[in-house]
C-alpha cells in the first residue's frame, strides 16, 4: 500500500436540487496549491499559494436528514490523475457561525473507490466548510488516501 496525504481549499456553490426540499447539489474547484502556516509570538500567518497543475473538481449531492445534520456522496476528480468516489461516515453537521449570513459545517467522507491513478483507493477525507447566503462555498479538505502498490 502507498499512502498520500494532502490538503486543498475548494471554492464554488451549493444549490437546491429542483423539485426537492431536502437535497442540495454542490460543485466546487480547487487549483493546484500549497497551504502554509507559520506560528509566531504575534499570531498565526496562513496562506494558500498557487501550486500549478490541473485543478481538482468536486461534485456532490447532500441530503438534509435532520436539524443541522446531513448525508453526502459524490466524486472528486484530481485533475488528470483520476478521481475518487465518497460517502459520509456517520452524519455531517451544518449550523450557524459567529459571522452574519454564513453557516459553518464539517463532515468526514469514506473513499469508496477510484479511477485512474486512484484505482483501488481507500481512505478518509475531512471537510471543514462555510456556506454563504447566496450558496457560495469555501471547503477546506484534508485527505489521507491509501493506494494499492
Amino acid at each position: 500500500m502507498k499512502e498520500i496525504v494532502f490538503a486543498l481549499e475548494f471554492k464554488g456553490s451549493a444549490a437546491p436540487v429542483p423539485g426537492s426540499e431536502t437535497r442540495l447539489r454542490a460543485t466546487t474547484t480547487a487549483p493546484g496549491q500549497t497551504l502554509r502556516a507559520t506560528f509566531k509570538p504575534d499570531g498565526v500567518q496562513a496562506a494558500i499559494e498557487p501550486g500549478g497543475g490541473d485543478p481538482a473538481r468536486f461534485e456532490s449531492e447532500v441530503e438534509i436528514v435532520g436539524d443541522g445534520q446531513f448525508l453526502e456522496s459524490g466524486t472528486i476528480a484530481y485533475g488528470s490523475a483520476g478521481r475518487v468516489t465518497f460517502k459520509t461516515v456517520g452524519r455531517g453537521t451544518l449550523g450557524s457561525s459567529p459571522m452574519g449570513g454564513v453557516q459553518r459545517g464539517a463532515v468526514v467522507w469514506e473513499v469508496t473507490g477510484g479511477e485512474g491513478r486512484f484505482a483501488g483507493a481507500t481512505g478518509l477525507i475531512t471537510s471543514n466548510f462555510t456556506v454563504g447566503e447566496q450558496g457560495e462555498v469555501v471547503d477546506d479538505q484534508f485527505a489521507r488516501i491509501f493506494l494499492p502498490a
